[in-house]
Order: structure tokens, then C-alpha cells, then sequence
């Protein structure tokens, strides 16, 4: 089994500002996003803002092995895109349409990574339920983060939940360790079984970051060699938030003054 990094303090402390960094960036950006707006220009300003505040935008020229280096300093993923969408400064937001928008900084040599799901206009009935049941996923698996449980019951509460309100999870894609580099052990499922998978223990750190799509979970890849779509074309949704492993549960990292609020459900715990 690979070995998942244990933070020090010192190092928790440097993840916590680029994560609250990083939240901050898709506060910045959320009264840009309105029908007409490019998201090439939207990557522009996330990119001026992270500039702005002494840090670097870590997919710009992200190039793990058989991939061609990432052209951007953002991901956004536009209705049936699941995740890795090329911003470009000639596709225009239209009314209606479901947008993800996926920052990680580096900011002292820390990573923090974060994404939020927005709206250009009013969106359907069904792209505002697949956001919202998306995002439920998402803290029903981070309110699973405690020593002791174990990685398998992360996926297994988020797979339940979707797959109960007639969604399915992207399997290939999944949250991940990070802080010291932009990806590092664990690899966290949006699916699985209770009770599987590695124990969690206090100083760990991941992203959890469901894709969960209103029709299959098969996936396509773009020509592009980065944007991934829904076979069946049906719209998908992703939140993620950076999560530490506290010694009595969980501490969310990507927090901001305009990040959306828990759901009910988890303000209760």
C-alpha cells in the first residue's frame, strides 16, 4: 500500500493559507460568471488574482506523463464537461448554462485546491438539482473524515447518495492527497464499501471531489487530450473542498468570507 504523507504542523499551516487562497480566487470570480462572458475570461481574472497575491496557478504548464502541458491557469467545465475543460477566450457563457470552476494555487511552495459549481442566468431544474445533490455528496463524504474510518466510507456514502437520487459517480477520476504537490497519496473514490481502503489518521490531507453525472458514468476524452464529457451527453456536476484529518474528525481548509454554506444536514454535526 503507498504511503500517505503525515503534515507537520508548520507544513499544515502553509496548506491552510493556500487553500483559503485558492476559495478566495472562486469568490473573486463568482459575479463575473453571467451569460455573454467568455471563460477565457474568466481564467484571465482568476489568473490576475492569484498573480496579484504572490502565488502561481498550478495547472498552467501542468504536464504529468502522456499528457501535452495544460495551456491554463484554470479548469472550467461547462453542462456535459465532467472535468478539465480548456478555457477560451470564444466560448461565451449562454443563459442557463452549469459551470465548474477548479483552482489550485501554490502560494510558499504549498498547494490548495478547490472547485465550485456556478450558474450563467438561470439555470434548469435539473442542472440546479444535480449542483445541489452534487454538493450534498461532497459533505456527506467529508463528514465521514475522522481517525480511524477509513477511505472506502468517503466513497461509499457518496456513491449511496447520488445513486439514490438516480445519479451515478465518475469512476475515473478522484479526490486526492495534496499540499506538498499537486497530487499525492491517497487517491480518494467517490465510490465503494464501508471498512475498505486506508485508515485515516490525524495530519493526512486530501481533496474530496465528487463528478457526478445525471445520466451514466461513462466518460469521453476530447481530442484536446485534457477535457473529459459524458458519453450519454447528460449534464455533470463537481464540488471539492481540501479536507485535514484532525485528531477528533476534520478541519475544511478552502474556506472563504462568500464560500456556499454546509448544508443543513451538516451545520447540525
Amino acid at each position: 500500500m503507498a504511503i500517505i504523507p503525515i503534515k507537520n504542523a508548520e507544513q499544515i499551516e502553509g496548506i491552510r493559507k493556500a487553500s483559503q487562497l485558492a476559495a478566495e480566487v472562486l469568490d473573486y470570480v463568482a459575479p463575473f460568471v453571467k451569460p455573454g462572458v467568455s471563460t477565457g475570461e474568466l481564467d484571465k481574472l482568476c489568473h490576475e488574482f492569484i498573480i496579484a497575491h504572490d502565488a502561481i496557478p498550478a495547472p498552467l504548464n501542468y504536464c504529468p506523463p502522456g499528457y501535452t502541458p495544460y495551456p491554463n491557469a484554470t479548469c472550467i467545465s461547462l453542462n456535459d464537461v465532467v472535468c478539465h475543460g480548456i478555457p477560451n477566450f470564444n466560448k461565451l457563457l449562454k443563459k442557463g448554462d452549469s459551470i465548474n470552476i477548479d483552482i489550485t494555487v501554490i502560494k510558499d511552495g504549498y498547494f490548495g485546491d478547490t472547485s465550485r459549481m456556478y450558474f450563467a442566468g438561470e439555470p434548469s431544474i435539473m442542472a440546479k438539482r444535480l449542483a445541489k445533490i452534487t454538493y450534498e455528496c461532497m459533505w456527506l463524504g467529508i463528514m465521514e473524515v475522522k481517525p480511524g474510518a477509513h477511505l472506502g466510507d468517503i466513497g461509499y456514502v457518496i456513491q449511496d447518495y447520488a445513486e439514490n437520487a438516480g445519479y451515478s459517480v465518475v469512476r475515473e477520476f478522484c479526490g486526492h492527497g495534496v499540499g506538498l504537490e499537486f497530487h499525492e497519496e491517497p487517491q480518494v473514490l467517490h465510490y465503494g464499501r464501508r471498512g475498505t481502503l486506508a485508515e485515516l489518521k490525524p495530519g493526512m490531507i486530501f481533496t474530496i471531489e465528487p463528478m457526478i453525472n445525471a445520466g451514466g458514468k461513462s466518460i469521453r476524452a476530447m481530442p484536446d487530450g485534457w477535457t473529459i464529457r459524458t458519453k450519454d451527453r447528460s449534464l455533470s456536476a463537481q464540488w471539492e473542498h481540501t479536507i485535514l484529518v484532525t485528531d477528533t474528525g476534520y478541519e475544511v481548509l478552502t474556506v472563504s468570507p462568500d464560500m456556499p454554506s454546509p448544508p443543513n444536514f451538516a451545520k447540525k454535526k
